[in-house]
């Protein structure tokens, strides 16, 4: 029956028959015992293991990926509940993973089973318990594979200063609720759309918990409370020890995932400590099962290929983008990829977008109301049937979004990359948020997101002039795009993305408790002075690999 859960998951089942051991008692530090089924190939003496922990439960879907299928391939597998879940004692203490994982390890070391080699294997917070051990686990640890996920959460929650509200509430729903065997498939269905109704409901910030979940919760509480800049996060931010990781990284990531940007972070800080990881970027969200899918046979490849001394099933380049527009998969040797140039796109008075730099002209004036926040219609989410790249007309539309738009192109446009945009603003409140959406525009005028970036101003966080104009960066998604001849590129510039992120409420005060609200008066500046623009990054024909 689990070979034929493996098959209807759409993995493909290896040559070993499995046996399993359940509830595994492993002590943590503090004496909590934590609870993991042990899945081994039968007939193998100490085979490597692939750790895997979980807060998602150790049996269903996740105990057939994780346990079944490794094993099958010849992998010992060891599935864990994380603490405070699915018969694992103590409290669930999100994201405070380091002491449980290294204890978890230690035991791990011990068993008369143990073939002196193991790797971990998990996405999102699968992936970021990986990262909480990885530096300290010891030479035993030989491979790592990880999927939609960073060494930090911490600015994926806190969007360049805003604040990650619908992902936010659909991840405390969901694990609030995770309790039984069948959670798993009930949450991924209901917990957005509790979500969804309690960031419409009208209530404060600290109240949308209580709305969503029927209680409080700590964990929600406490983001709202601890910014990105306080000591909570401390203990539960690894980017730091990213460098100092030795095993080799095998990452997966979608163009429409909430951690994308800071996994590419990861990327980097690996290349800089001058280890050579793998990443896969396709066209997926954050729970897209085809992502899934495909991760567990990469991971094989990658664990035959580091435990196993094999290997043969390695792809050449290291680096294996989609690009969309295109509709192909690319083979790159790093990331950002070879010939890859920034051009300067700017924004142009009545609603141009150009590569030439703006002439003299007024700015663009909109006027943004807290009471009635710009939507976000599609992008990245943590779960829901959101469409990622969703026609953005009706929102164009509105008065409180700015719309910049090239000429019709003449030939395609490669945009592979760091997105980012220079802007130059002002505004009547200190504190007021911008928001820059990059889109094509498709012959009959479609208009198709395809990434986007937030950034909360506050008092003295910007560079401004004497005549109160703002310098404002904007990090934007990575994007591998190609811009086909006869479409447009577009820049959409507005003040609110809700609820995918807070609204800013103008008025300084905590995002938690703030009931009063202020609208702002924008002004978005494009000339010679003050050129506003978006930074593309190109690659021309010449430099693409097939």
């Amino acid at each position: 029956m689990r070979r034929l859960g493996v098959t209807a998951l759409g993995l493909r089942n290896g040559p070993h028959r499995v046996a399993v051991e359940r509830d595994l008692a492993v002590p943590a530090a503090d004496g909590v015992v934590l609870l993991a089924d042990r899945y081994r190939p039968v007939g193998l003496e100490r085979p490597p293991t692939v750790l895997v922990r979980s807060p998602y439960g150790r049996r269903g879907p996740f105990g057939l990926m994780c346990g079944q299928a490794f094993a099958s391939h010849g992998f010992q597998a060891v599935v864990q509940s994380v603490r405070g879940g699915f018969g694992s004692g103590g409290v669930f203490e999100a994201l405070d993973e380091r002491e449980d994982g290294l204890a978890t390890i230690a035991w791990l070391k011990e068993q008369p089973w143990f073939g002196g080699t193991f790797a971990m294997h998990g996405p999102s917070y699968l992936g970021y318990v990986q990262w909480a051990v990885a530096a300290e686990a010891g030479p035993e640890l030989r491979a790592l594979s990880m999927q939609v996920t960073a060494s930090s959460f911490r600015d994926a929650i806190n969007v360049g200063g805003t604040f990650a509200l619908e992902s936010t509430l659909i991840w405390v729903d969901l694990t609030s609720r995770m309790k039984g065997p069948l959670s798993g498939v009930t949450t991924g269905i209901l917990s957005p759309r509790r979500a969804r109704r309690a960031a419409l409901s009208g209530r404060p910030l600290s109240e949308l918990d209580q709305v969503a979940t029927g209680a409080q919760q700590r964990f929600f509480q406490d983001l709202l409370v601890h910014g990105p800049d306080t000591p909570f996060w401390d203990k539960r931010d690894f980017s730091p020890t990213v460098s100092r990781v030795s095993a080799p990284v095998n990452m997966t990531g979608g163009w429409y995932d909430i951690f994308l940007p800071w996994q590419m972070k990861d990327y980097a800080a690996l290349r800089a400590a001058g280890h050579r990881p793998h990443l896969t970027i396709g066209p997926w969200t954050h729970a897209d099962q085809r992502m899934m899918r495909d991760s567990v046979g990469e991971a094989v490849t990658w664990f035959r290929a580091h435990l196993l001394d094999d290997p043969s099933g390695l792809r050449e380049q290291p680096v294996r983008l989609f690009v969309t527009g295109a509709g192909e998969w690319r083979d790159y040797p790093d990331w950002p990829v070879p010939g890859m140039a920034e051009e300067r796109w700017h924004l142009a008075p009545g609603g141009g977008l150009r590569p030439d730099a703006p002439p003299e002209s007024p700015p663009d004036r909109y006027r943004y109301d807290p009471e009635h926040p710009t939507p976000f219609l599609g992008g990245p989410t943590l779960l829901g049937d959101t469409r990622p790249s969703t026609d953005q007309r009706r929102l164009e539309r509105r008065r409180d979004v700015l719309v910049y738009t090239s000429d019709v192109l003449t030939e395609d446009v490669e945009v592979i990359g760091p997105v980012s945009a220079d802007l130059h603003v002002r505004s009547d409140r200190e504190h007021t948020d911008f928001v820059v959406r990059l889109c094509d525009v498709a012959p009959d005028g479609e208009s198709l997101n395809l990434c986007e970036g937030m950034r909360r101003l506050v008092p003295g966080g910007t560079d401004e002039g004497p005549d109160g104009v703002r310098h404002v960066a904007v990090e934007l998604w990575p994007c591998g795009h190609r811009f086909r001849a006869g479409h447009r590129i577009r820049v959409q510039v507005a003040s609110g993305a809700y609820p995918r992120v807070a609204r800013n409420p103008g008025t300084g005060e905590p995002i938690g408790t703030a009931t009063r609200t202020l609208t702002a008066s924008q002004e978005v500046f494009h000339d010679p002075a003050r050129p506003s623009a978006i930074v593309l990054p190109v690659v021309r024909a010449a430099e693409r690999r097939d």
